[in-house]
């Protein structure tokens, strides 16, 4: 999905190609599989027939080869360290107690719930006053964060909560994000030629 919403909001044209199963090795593709053979998963991106694989990697070879499009990086050393580590803080974080949140039920589930509402906040917080993450500009950090966004439904109705309730700002942020020109669909694993 990261990569999808960058190459849409570069306005650069690509071919989609969706991966059926991602899941096992023996329904995964020749091209996904020839393409990333180490880790046989989804994002890749092939670009002039090379392959680059990993959504974070993948993000800043696009802001890297088509530098004249609204760059997502900022030039600023330290803005990029800051972004690089609120997206190693919800990759490892927010990604791993929302398994928790449908893998799992009665207390454990619960005490996921506040975990994942807390670990919200905290981005939140980040966020501030800002419209984007990226201040004034939809940049890296609301590329990367924007996807798991279509999962709060499932994880509301799961474990009977309200994200809206919990954190209004970041909700404002999610409504703020999807009202936006290049607005994406969120599509299945992809690989992107």
């Amino acid at each position: 999905m990261r990569v999808k919403i960058a190459l849409l909001e570069k306005g650069i044209e690509f071919q989609y190609k969706e991966e059926k199963d991602v899941f096992e090795d023996k329904n995964k593709s020749e091209l996904l599989l020839n393409s990333n053979p180490i880790h046989k998963k989804v994002p890749v991106l092939i670009h002039n027939g090379k392959p680059i694989c990993e959504s974070l990697i993948i993000l800043e070879y696009i802001d890297e080869v088509w530098k004249q499009e609204q760059q997502l990086f900022s030039a600023d050393p330290y803005y990029r360290a800051n972004a690089r580590f609120w997206i190693d803080f919800f990759d490892i974080k927010i990604t791993s107690c929302a398994k928790k949140l449908w893998a799992s039920e009665g207390e454990e589930q619960e005490a996921a719930k506040k975990e994942f509402v807390e670990f919200l906040k905290v981005l939140e917080n980040e966020l501030g006053e800002k419209p984007y993450f990226g201040g004034d500009h939809f940049a890296l950090l609301d590329v990367a964060l924007i996807p798991i966004t279509c999962r709060f439904y499932t994880y509301e109705k799961l474990c009977k909560f309200s994200v809206e309730e919990e954190c209004p700002k970041l909700m404002e942020w999610v409504r703020r994000c999807n009202m936006r020109d290049r607005r994406t669909v969120f599509p299945r694993p992809f690989l992107i030629h």
